[in-house]
């Protein structure tokens, strides 16, 4: 990919000696993303870190920086958040990096790196201490077997409409020992028992945990970046993050992979 990066990279010089068009670059940057997107993310890294480095030109260097992390920041591919946090880091924060358009996008993009910095894929997922609806607390996601975190809020039109598809699809799918923890983000503890008398699951390889943290002292909005619900994440057994910012639709593809990890892990024990 080399290749067709230092081919944009003069492409992207020329144009930045002509009044710093930059609408031009972000057309020529749109092709490059789309042509290293089936790469991983130690290799997408690698190349932007090439073409934000590889610019003279300050304004030029600091606008394509920006550029690419928009970009791997709200990217709906699941894993190049990891893209946005590594150039967050490497290239615009901090006294010797290249800044923001305004403080406001600065605050912005801090708020992204704080909020996803501990769930990425691959990551440990972070342990946090809940509460259950009566009594007693339980850390998750416990070892050992696959689990499905769901932060969702009954004031929530769309955790609402996944509350009514969720049961079938896990009755359908789940093919290997699950637990889900459906964990509400709300503090009205009324509309949360209504909503567990109506949530139920058939399958006997799931079981359900409802739980939640009502002040926050987990501090699992941050941990897990709930920023807005609903939220699904997938834990293998070991305790990795293999699925994130889920949609119902990805969970037979994440049942099948978890299938294969299951038995990977059997078979290590």
């Amino acid at each position: 990919m080399r290749k067709l990066a230092a081919i944009l990279f003069l492409l992207v010089s020329v144009l930045s000696l002509r009044a710093q068009d930059f609408s031009q670059i972000d057309s020529l940057m749109g092709v490059y993303v789309k042509a290293i997107q089936t790469e991983g993310t130690e290799s997408k890294t690698a190349e932007v870190d090439y073409m934000i480095g590889a610019s003279k030109d300050p304004a030029t260097r600091k606008h394509i920086a920006l550029w690419l992390f928009d970009y791997y920041k709200d990217s709906p591919l699941m894993g190049e958040e990891a893209v946005a946090l590594h150039i967050y880091d490497s290239w615009l924060s901090g006294d010797s990096g290249l800044g923001f358009r305004s403080e406001f996008d600065g605050f912005d993009a801090k708020l992204f790196a704080d909020f996803n910095r501990t769930s990425l894929i691959g990551m440990q997922a972070p342990r946090v201490t809940l509460r259950r609806p009566c009594k007693g607390k339980v850390t998750v996601p416990a070892s050992g077997r696959t689990s499905l975190l769901w932060f969702y809020d009954t004031s929530c039109s769309k955790c609402t409409l996944e509350a009514k598809v969720l049961p079938g699809v896990l009755d359908k799918e789940a093919s290997v020992p699950v637990d889900f923890y459906a964990i509400y983000t709300g503090q009205d503890k009324k509309q949360w028992k209504a909503f567990r008398r109506k949530f139920r699951l058939e399958n006997k390889n799931i079981r359900l945990v409802h739980l939640w943290d009502p002040e926050i002292e987990s501090d699992y909005l941050r941990l897990y970046g709930v920023v807005s619900t609903p939220k699904l994440y997938m834990v293998e057994p070991g305790g990795s993050i293999i699925g994130r910012r889920l949609e119902v639709e990805n969970l037979p593809q994440m049942f099948s992979l978890a299938a294969q990890i299951e038995s990977l892990y059997k078979h290590s024990k």
